[in-house]
């Protein structure tokens, strides 16, 4: 326990320090320590400044204080994984909450991500994206497209870029949940593909078990493969595993057919009770389903080589803002 109360002191010695835009002495981080709660003595910090110095973490600039390094910023991060591992089962809760869409209504907003991109490069693989929808490897068939300086979140669109909304798949829990069935997120997957049909699950990460969006890894990992898949029919998509009470599955078939018909089918296969699916054993008393990853259609853009930069879970977008992809083309090209 001592050691633990240690290295959070220790942690936020360096925090203080990342948080400064000058140099700071003993007594000032000291001072900012106390006020936020920290029982530590100047003397106490001064011994931690030391050792932080000899393993490279801070540098002294004379009387004016410390400053941090760049790897004291490296050891901050290192430090925090572990205190992230599950962020993204929380965030998937958290977003299932928060979301209001009304499905007899088509109003209310969903949970979407949003991938930055320059227009033109867009524009040049557009028929490869719309590509990945018409096939249905994409959660649905609608889009949303943000021009410069529009914002979603705490995320602002630069200039020079255009934000490419897709649905996320975690959309599909929260309808579910108002509808009272309760729905449990387990791992993101790549799913093999044979003939235009998914034969087996190649690789799984799951959610509670990371800090990042697998589906984020995999595609910046390339071992996605959506350029095969739309032409040859054999390749490597991103799905979802999702698992609901047996008693639901009428329930869960009834509103996944409702959900299609307005652009947010995104279930990919519904087992029945106990029934394990593509070899993933489901409990008894429970039904598995795939789903497909949100984030789909721009790993086209990484595969070709376009680095981009993918957000999952980027915030909540009204549904009547989304558009069906057929027109996505003509959006961009109306954005000057």
């Amino acid at each position: 326990m001592t050691s633990n109360k240690t290295e959070k002191k220790k942690l936020a010695i360096l925090e203080v320090l990342k948080n400064s835009t000058s140099p700071l002495s003993g007594n000032k981080i000291t001072e900012s320590l106390n006020i936020a709660g920290y029982d530590i003595s100047e003397r106490t910090v001064r011994l931690y400044l030391q050792q932080f110095d000899e393993a490279g973490l801070t540098k002294s600039v004379g009387k004016r204080g410390r400053l941090i390094t760049e790897e004291g910023k490296h050891e901050i991060g290192s430090s925090r994984i572990l205190e992230r591992v599950g962020y993204m089962s929380a965030k998937i809760d958290q977003m299932t909450y928060r979301m209001n869409f009304d499905l007899s209504l088509r109003s209310g907003t969903v949970v979407v991500n949003t991938t930055l991109v320059d227009r033109e490069v867009l524009l040049s693989r557009i028929e490869q994206i719309t590509k990945v929808f018409a096939m249905g490897y994409a959660m649905g068939y609608l889009v949303g497209v943000l021009k410069p300086g529009d914002t979603i979140e705490d995320l602002t669109i630069p200039e020079g870029k255009v934000g490419l909304c897709t649905v996320c798949s975690i959309t599909l829990n929260g309808v579910l949940l108002k509808h009272g069935v309760p729905v449990r997120s387990l791992f993101c997957g790549l799913m093999e593909l044979h003939n235009y049909k998914a034969v087996r699950l190649a690789e799984i990460i799951n959610y509670d078990g990371t800090s990042l969006d697998p589906l984020e890894l995999f595609i910046r990992g390339g071992r996605t493969d959506y350029t095969g898949a739309i032409s040859t029919g054999s390749g490597y998509i991103g799905i979802g595993f999702r698992e609901f009470p047996a008693e639901s599955y009428d329930i869960v078939v009834n509103l996944a057919e409702k959900l299609k018909m307005i652009g947010l089918g995104g279930f990919m296969e519904i087992g029945r009770s106990g029934q394990a699916l593509f070899n993933i054993p489901v409990p008894e008393g429970c039904i598995g389903a795939v789903v497909v990853g949100g984030l789909n259609p721009v790993a086209i853009l990484e595969e070709n080589g376009i680095r981009v930069e993918a957000k999952a879970l980027a915030g909540l977008m009204s549904f009547n803002k989304l558009i069906h992809y057929e027109e996505l083309e003509g959006a961009l090209r109306a954005i000057k």
